[in-house]
């Protein structure tokens, strides 16, 4: 009897905090300066333009470990007695700080063989290790280490705020190939691309668009990689397509109904609105980029990619005149169906 009240009592908890408690969470305003705005009195532009994004980690973010055949001809693990490990950014060497793969190296070389003391992050949290690097058989000094400094891919802006000259785009994280995980960025940019091709999505084979970063194109600097996205600042307005005739409101969630929506795209060549149907909305999601549950229905598109496509993460979604979220992820099984990201969770970030 004990056991049943136990069980009880512990579904009651669960509905108070899935059906009640988190209800309050529902975010109306965002605070700007010290200053509390409604989110339905923001104003953005839409933007739907494919770009090119470099993103440089804060120091160097480890990917993976190797032995290493040492010039004695014997092998070596110098990382095995530390708890150092994928995902981990090293952000210094005996205090030293490193800001790229260059600069690790160099540091490295300059031990002659002595125990050098890294410094590194996991998760926010400080951590310090000692290792002793290895001399190889082409008379460099290794710890056994892979790491990198940069990522670099294509995404699609989706808003512009000319108030504050900042913009949002792909809606999700930008993260580690290797290792899953977001990237904690120094600093980064958008640029200005050439589409090379688009490679359309079928039932287990995703889709994707491929680019070539034009050199010397920067729109804007990336100073923040989240979950719902990247942001930053425009510095060349006139690299950026923008139509200012389309600035429009930003739709708090409680008004996206099901139904009937746009996605913005320039992905043949010129921007044009595509057709979506909002299938399910889910008003208390504070926690992930999916927010909305998203059908293709837009036969031109549909010829075109199959659906979503990678690349396309970051198209804004407007319905009823308003700006209501972007595309972010799509259905590995069934190219026409994607997730969303609420547009009133992408605006908090730019608050915070």
């Amino acid at each position: 009897m004990k056991t049943l009240k136990k069980i009880i009592l512990l579904f009651v908890l669960i509905f108070l905090y899935v059906f009640i408690l988190n209800r309050n969470y529902i975010p109306e305003t965002i605070a700007v300066k010290g200053e509390d705005i409604k989110i339905s009195d923001i104003q953005v532009i839409p933007v739907g333009e494919i770009v090119g994004i470099k993103l440089y980690t804060s120091g160097v973010l480890v990917v993976g470990t190797s032995n290493i055949d040492g010039f004695d001809g014997k092998t070596y693990k110098p990382y095995e007695m530390t708890e150092i490990r994928e995902g981990d950014s090293i952000t210094a060497i005996n205090n030293n700080i490193v800001n790229n793969t260059k600069e690790l190296i160099q540091e490295i070389n300059n031990c002659n063989g002595n125990s050098v003391e890294i410094t590194y992050m996991r998760k926010g949290e400080e951590k310090k290790c000692e290792i002793t690097p290895v001399k190889d058989k082409l008379n460099k000094y290794k710890i056994g280490l892979w790491v990198r400094d940069s990522a670099a891919g294509v995404g699609t802006v989706t808003f512009y705020n000319d108030k504050t000259k900042s913009f949002a785009a792909l809606g999700h994280a930008i993260t580690d190939i290797d290792t899953g995980d977001i990237i904690q960025t120094s600093t980064g940019e958008i640029d200005n691309v050439n589409i090379v091709s688009i490679i359309k999505g079928y039932k287990d084979e995703p889709g994707k668009i491929q680019g070539a970063i034009k050199s010397g194109s920067t729109i804007g600097s990336i100073y923040k990689n989240t979950q719902y996205g990247i942001y930053g600042v425009i510095k060349n307005i006139n690299k950026l397509n923008l139509d200012y005739s389309k600035k429009m409101y930003v739709a708090p969630r409680q008004e996206i109904t099901l139904g009937p929506a746009k996605i913005l795209s320039n992905i043949e060549g010129e921007f044009k609105e595509y057709d979506v149907e909002v299938k399910r909305a889910y008003l208390n999601n504070n926690y992930d980029n999916k927010s909305m549950l998203i059908e293709v229905n837009d036969k031109e598109l549909l010829d075109k990619t199959g659906g979503i496509i990678q690349g396309m993460s970051g198209s804004p979604i407007i319905q009823n005149g308003k700006f209501i979220g972007a595309i972010t992820h799509v259905f590995v099984n069934d190219p026409t169906i994607g997730y969303a990201v609420f547009a009133d969770r992408m605006i908090q970030e730019l608050g915070d």
